[in-house]
């Protein structure tokens, strides 16, 4: 573990890079590897999640080089059975694709998941893969499913599914296992998610098609290889250097090349819809043209509370424990509805950011249950400094950091190393704003 001590504040000002967004980085990876041909990507982040991605590739017999942020995959050469079980870390974006990804093949695999990964719940990508024809056990506890997992992919037919729960992990598994299925494979989302999968698909070829929220693959189209990919920078990554510099008075940072997917730019949306001063420059005449980027520049300014109602959360799920700092930060009340899911992820979020906002005298709670959990924050315009605790996941670590950055007097977080799963330079980024 490695505490961190926040103790002199600052005025963040300059400019910013981020490395490429972690989404799309999984998706580049296997679909790459999945495809016939030579692919480059370019702006590639090295974290722990994305390492997960590519060492699990490797294990399957991926060919793929890596130097610094450029990676090159020598994808059409088939997967083949590991050797060893293959270890996908804490990254759940890893296990929920390649579960997608294994469902097709000709063999057994074992998938193994580090501390955090292990208890989070997988019956909801299993079940539709097993109704397609895949072969998955699982450690069972009650109705649900955890890792490890051993996944016998074979002759897998399409279908149609309606997802139960928004998650574009459960989509991207689907239409994943749909390029080996024969028939359609058709995806029915009541509300509406990421869609990088999809981009990335029609990137290189399949024939995949979306009627408002109906998502369908017709197989029997192979994927080739566009040559090259570059990777717009993460703008979950970057939602903490929006809100950082909206809670610090006087602050103005530009942000670089960021993703503008319109599936994730929710968090743009609403802070603006909070009073947030934040100018977006869509970038044109680049290379770039599955996914849109552009630069974000904000300042400081008076925020006010806002309803975020379930249909908007999907957008913006990764951004939230960051939003609920904002909303402290905020005058008036905020209200997030439908953030049960965030019960699900590396730690349950929900209990970590009200059990730190709250030790920063923040007036912050959860009322109903499941998929209807809200969360209700009345703004006091401040938070004060506090000792504060990670839980091991890294959206909390760095929402708290921003927090204690803007709060009154000093604070002190437990660990700070769990950064290193989406975002390990973090704290260099915060220093070069100094």
């Amino acid at each position: 573990m490695k505490p961190f001590a926040v103790k002199h504040k600052f005025i963040p000002r300059g400019k910013i890079f981020f490395p490429g967004d972690k989404s799309i980085s999984h998706r580049a990876l296997i679909i790459s590897a999945l495809s016939c041909g030579k692919t480059v990507i370019d702006n590639f982040p090295i974290h722990d999640d994305s390492l997960a991605t590519l060492n699990t590739l490797v294990a399957l017999g991926v060919r793929i080089k890596r130097v610094k942020h450029r990676v090159i995959v020598c994808g059409g050469q088939g997967l083949r059975q590991p050797k060893s079980p293959v270890f996908v870390n804490n990254s759940g974006t890893t296990l929920r694709l390649i579960l997608g990804v294994l469902a097709g093949t000709d063999f057994k695999t074992k998938v193994i998941a580090g501390k955090y990964l292990s208890v989070r719940p997988m019956a909801r990508v299993n079940d539709p893969l097993r109704l397609m024809g895949a072969k998955i056990t699982a450690r069972k506890k009650g109705k649900e499913e955890y890792p490890p997992m051993i996944v016998s992919g074979g002759c897998l037919k399409g279908i149609l599914y309606r997802l139960p729960v928004a998650s574009a992990q459960v989509k991207s598994a689907i239409l994943l296992a749909g390029l080996s299925a024969s028939g359609k494979t058709c995806v029915v989302e009541s509300v509406g998610t990421r869609d990088h999968t999809e981009r990335m698909l029609k990137y290189f070829g399949a024939d995949i098609s979306i009627n408002k929220n109906k998502v369908i693959l017709n197989p029997g189209c192979s994927l080739i290889s566009p040559g090259s990919i570059y990777i717009p920078g993460d703008i979950s990554s970057a939602a903490f250097f929006l809100v950082l510099g909206l809670i610090i008075p006087g602050a103005k940072i530009v942000i670089q090349r960021s993703s503008l997917n319109p599936g994730r730019i929710g968090i743009i949306k609403i802070l603006k819809r909070m009073g947030a001063k934040i100018k977006i420059e869509p970038l044109k005449g680049c290379k770039q043209i599955f996914e849109p980027m552009g630069n974000l520049t904000v300042s400081g300014g008076k925020l006010k509370g806002a309803l975020i109602s379930r249909t908007e959360v999907p957008s913006l799920i990764d951004e939230l424990p960051v939003l609920m700092v904002a909303a402290c930060f905020a005058e008036g009340k905020t209200i997030i509805k439908g953030a049960g899911e965030l019960r699900f992820k590396e730690t349950d979020r929900i209990n970590s950011m009200i059990t730190n906002l709250r030790s920063m005298g923040a007036d912050i709670r959860s009322i109903g249950s499941g998929s209807s959990e809200s969360i209700v924050i009345n703004g006091k315009g401040f938070l004060r400094g506090a000792e504060l605790k990670s839980f091991g996941d890294h959206r909390t670590a760095m929402s708290m950091v921003v927090a204690a950055l803007a709060a009154k007097g000093n604070s002190r977080l437990d660990d700070v190393s769990c950064v290193s799963k989406s975002f390990p330079g973090f704290l260099t980024a915060l220093k070069g704003l100094s």
